[in-house]
């Protein structure tokens, strides 16, 4: 009898034709009868899959990235005549105007350089206005063109190019913020969901404090701050990072340390503890693994907020500033009338690249929630 209990649990199981269950659709029949049984992984990324808003999200995002990366490599080989402009190269070919400068007295002589009288016997002189040709200096506030694709802006800057390299700004930001409040909110929450008592007071309370203090006028005053200490305009996308992390890890901690007062009761954890494993090894290789799926959905979903975050930031003139671009610094642009009636391909093209962003976010997060929730069974 023990015989046929092992042959029952061993990899290769016995399927009979026709079968449904774990790997298969329904009505799906397998391709032989001795098949492997569907992995844990293959089977969340297999519902991942089967969701379209999960693959347009995935697309959205990929064609961000390959836009902001990618883009300006191919751009940087094309002539400037032809759109392949730098992010902070100037354009100066403005079109030509013409203004009388002053009025010019020339007396008259002939062909052979003497000097023509008049009846009295005086020179004749000549007068007229000469006019002068004006080169404008910025060729700024231009429509789409060969030379440029989405043309300039304000400060005759190519609108398309600044387009790719602020989206890398954008992503980066949301990608190293998010990474980052991710690490700090782990540590902190397993360490509070773990020990409990005074240590999860005391990491529960600054969690609070930090929730509870107004975070845009901070990073307003902040950003007073920076431009009194002389801070560059390519340097604050640092600062901007750690403004992110620091005023946003507390709800992540929050979530681990919930997750990790339920894990910690399990039996698997008894068993750790029997055995005497180290309370790090419990932490890190026990408890957070099995919180990670949450994670993983959570830093999802915060991407798209940290888009948001980082795109109001620099509208507000704290975030990257001018020659450098972000999506949220370009849209700053619509705060000119002019520009918001007249000029949509200034501020609209970044807008509609951070929808893109965050839908796209949003829809992998959605996926990947439904993917790793083990109820799932569509």
């Amino acid at each position: 009898m023990n015989d046929d209990l092992n042959e029952n649990l061993t990899a290769e199981a016995q399927v009979p034709e026709g079968a449904t269950g774990a790997g298969f659709e329904d009505g799906e029949k397998p391709l032989d009868k001795n098949v492997r049984l569907m992995s844990p992984g293959r089977m969340v990324a297999r519902r991942f899959f089967r969701s379209k808003l999960s693959i347009i999200g995935l697309v959205m995002i990929l064609s961000l990235i390959l836009f902001s990366w990618v883009g300006p490599l191919i751009m940087s080989a094309i002539p400037n005549e032809h759109g392949g402009w730098g992010e902070t190269e100037t354009d100066y070919n403005g079109p030509t105007s013409y203004e009388n400068a002053k009025l010019v007295e020339v007396p008259r002589v002939d062909e052979n350089g003497d000097p023509v009288l008049d009846a009295s016997g005086k020179q004749i002189v000549d007068t007229f206005y000469q006019v002068i040709e004006v080169h404008s200096l910025l060729n700024n506030r231009s429509y789409p063109s060969a030379s440029h694709w989405l043309g300039t802006d304000q400060t005759g800057l190519d609108v398309f190019v600044r387009l790719m390299y602020g989206g890398q700004k954008s992503i980066l930001i949301s990608f190293i913020a998010v990474f980052a409040i991710m690490i700090i909110g782990v540590i902190f929450g397993g360490i509070a969901g773990y020990f409990g008592g005074k240590v999860d007071n005391v990491i529960m309370r600054i969690c609070d404090i930090l929730m509870c203090l107004p975070g845009l006028p901070i990073l307003l005053i902040l950003g007073s701050v920076l431009d009194a200490i002389g801070v560059k305009g390519s340097d604050r996308i640092y600062y901007l990072m750690i403004f992110l992390t620091v005023f946003s890890w507390s709800g992540t901690a929050r979530l681990v340390r919930g997750q990790i007062l339920f894990l910690r009761e399990q039996e698997y954890m008894v068993a750790a503890e029997a055995m005497g494993y180290s309370t790090a090894r419990k932490i890190f290789k026990h408890l957070v693994p099995n919180v990670m799926p949450q994670l993983i959905v959570s830093m999802t979903l915060s991407l798209g907020s940290m888009i948001l975050y980082e795109a109001s930031l620099s509208y507000l003139g704290l975030g990257v500033q001018a020659p450098y671009a972000s999506w949220g610094s370009m849209v700053n642009a619509a705060e000119d009338s002019a520009i918001l009636e007249n000029y949509f391909n200034i501020w609209g093209p970044p807008g509609i690249c951070i929808i893109i962003a965050v839908l796209g976010f949003n829809f992998v997060g959605d996926g990947l929630r439904d993917a790793l929730d083990p109820k799932m069974r569509r």
